[in-house]
């Protein structure tokens, strides 16, 4: 398991905004940090198009992730399991 703590925010998408093919609700988004966004109630996700957006705040209710759940969730792995390529 890594030693630092990931950076990354995650956020559980609650509204696409009759948007789904770049938002699909349920789903955790990776948050970036983005100061400006935030001062107008938005925030910056990686969405659907693998790009990073900004989407209403109110599209997203921010959680917590374990470390490797957050680690599965960008592909890494903190250790290989049998059976990996």
């Amino acid at each position: 398991m890594s030693r630092h703590k990931n950076p990354n925010r995650y956020a559980l998408c609650i509204d696409n905004g009759g948007y789904p093919e770049s938002l699909e609700v349920r789903k955790v988004y990776v948050v970036l940090p983005d100061e400006r966004a935030a001062a107008n109630n938005y925030i910056r996700v990686i969405d659907e198009t693998k790009e990073d957006y900004l989407y209403p705040a109110k599209y997203f209710v921010m959680i917590d992730v374990p470390e490797q759940a957050a680690e599965a969730m960008l592909g890494h792995e903190s250790s290989p399991h049998p059976g990996a390529r």
